[in-house]
């Protein structure tokens, strides 16, 4: 059986706590190999926003930590097989580098490898508002075969926290990939509503 293997690749914008809800989704999954890379900005990020033990917590539910400077990594090759990658939160220079194929981080190479082998990426962009070019390296990125995901929260499901919302992106991510056997995501469930 083909390993299920799912690269989370962690960048500089704001929203680490959305990373870390991927990866402890992905690691309550027994048959996902984690492999994480986070950028240096991305470091910083977690820390900022999520503190130190949510570093170490990320750091420790991943299988496999990559350096971000390591381009020699398993992940860095085509040769190596994995069932998609998922980029969150995705920045706009992050973006910018995978829209134009510049190759020069292991975030932005392990992205290349996932296009070329025409694999599931998911690219979780973080910034608003959006000016032009941010929206043709989206587009760019878009018909390379990348899904673009921006963390747009959906309200339907009447969250009551933040966890809730965070929750939801992780989950909608992770459907994205095809890895489970059921959607992660509550779905929708129409109702009619009767006007007063």
């Amino acid at each position: 059986m083909k390993p299920c293997r799912v690269v989370v690749g962690v960048t500089g914008a704001s929203g680490a706590g959305i990373a870390l809800r991927i990866i402890e989704r992905l690691a309550a999954m027994k048959s996902v190999e984690i492999h994480l890379v986070l950028s240096q900005s991305a470091k910083r990020t977690v820390l900022h926003e999520e503190g130190a033990e949510a570093m170490g917590r990320m750091l420790s539910l991943a299988s496999i930590n990559h350096a971000v400077d390591d381009i020699g990594a398993a992940i860095a090759s085509g040769s190596f097989p994995t069932t998609g990658m998922i980029v969150a939160p995705c920045s706009m220079r992050t973006l910018a580098a995978i829209a134009t194929g510049l190759s020069d981080n292991l975030v932005t190479r392990a992205a290349d490898v996932h296009l070329k082998e025409r694999r599931k990426l998911v690219l979780m962009t973080r910034e608003t508002p959006l000016h032009l070019i941010h929206l043709r390296n989206m587009c760019a990125v878009t018909e390379a075969g990348a899904i673009v995901m921006p963390p747009v929260p959906a309200f339907y499901n009447r969250p009551l926290s933040v966890f809730d919302i965070v929750d939801q992106f992780a989950a909608r991510a992770i459907d994205q990939l095809g890895i489970a056997p059921a959607p992660q995501a509550p779905i929708w469930q129409p109702h009619v509503v009767k006007p007063s």
